[in-house]
């Protein structure tokens, strides 16, 4: 893998991993017609996906540190009995909602294999088809009412509704950021709160996720080895950066109802991955020997 080639993954791994067009699906769309579609670019997606949580962390760190703090304020009355007698917070509600919205990703270990497998198949009908699902959440999110939960009154059925759609973010194709932010707007989240609590609640699901890919990958299958890890640090850099003016460019999108341009986008992505997955089918990976040997 050369350096460009990493950037290249690295800028798509940051903008579209935190805007609403899913990052998966589009790595695995590079990775597919550049040739790269093996356990070492699994691998590589991994790796850039740690790179976006240190962008999460810079971005909403006060956020952030107030929950660790909330986390050992809540351990503090858990061993001095005091736990039920203190009324709950916002932000120790909050914690118990991020709690709720992970529970969902408990299934994702029992097929996690079937899901990395169409990452780096040789198909991509299943990015097209996940594409479409995200075009039409975004859809039913624009036509939504505004609402104004936040984390004072967002019930357990927000939680677990949110965390639904997060699980179901994990297939290639879908948006994580897209979902989740969606699923909160449907469920009458206000605007900023939606998209703090969306990309909040991404971190474990990242983090867990890719520990589960690395111990899969690194399982003696030599994907290490094969991986140019001077090029995939890089990678991890761009898409930080990246990652980080992405989600400032998110907050302005949601707060500005301007979703319906990536429905728009993802109903063409999806229209046009589907036809092009078909093609290959039936002309044995012709359009993607083509591409590679032209990219040669």
């Amino acid at each position: 893998m050369s350096y460009i080639s990493a950037i290249i993954q690295g800028l798509i791994q940051g903008f579209t991993e935190f805007l609403p067009i899913s990052s998966s699906g589009h790595l695995s769309l590079f990775q597919y017609f550049t040739g790269q579609n093996s356990e070492s670019s699994v691998l590589f997606s991994v790796l850039l996906h740690f790179g976006t949580l240190a962008a999460v962390a810079i971005a909403f760190w006060p956020t952030i540190w107030e929950l660790i703090r909330e986390v050992f304020a809540f351990l503090r009355d858990l061993f001095t009995g005091r736990v039920f007698r203190v009324k709950p917070n916002a932000k120790r509600r909050m914690l118990f909602m991020l709690f709720l919205s992970c529970l969902p990703l408990l299934v994702i270990p029992f097929v996690q294999d079937q899901i990395t497998s169409l990452s780096s198949d040789d198909s991509i009908l299943a990015e097209g088809i996940g594409f479409l699902l995200t075009a039409l959440l975004l859809t039913l999110a624009d036509h939504v009412v505004k609402g104004n939960k936040t984390a004072k009154n967002q019930t357990p059925a927000d939680a677990l509704a949110i965390g639904m759609a997060q699980a179901c973010a994990t297939l290639p194709g879908i948006s994580r950021s897209g979902s989740t932010i969606c699923s909160g707007l449907l469920m009458g989240l206000s605007r900023s709160y939606a998209v703090a609590y969306s990309f909040i609640l991404g971190m474990p699901a990242i983090l867990a996720a890719g520990l589960l890919d690395l111990k899969d990958i690194l399982g003696g299958t030599g994907a290490a080895e094969n991986l140019s890890w001077g090029p995939a640090l890089v990678g991890m850099l761009v898409g930080a950066v990246s990652g980080f003016f992405a989600i400032k460019l998110v907050n302005y999108i949601v707060k500005s109802d301007k979703f319906k341009v990536f429905a728009y986008y993802t109903l063409f992505l999806g229209l046009t991955v589907v036809a092009l997955a078909i093609i290959e089918m039936v002309t044995d990976h012709a359009l993607q020997s083509m591409v590679v040997s032209l990219l040669k």
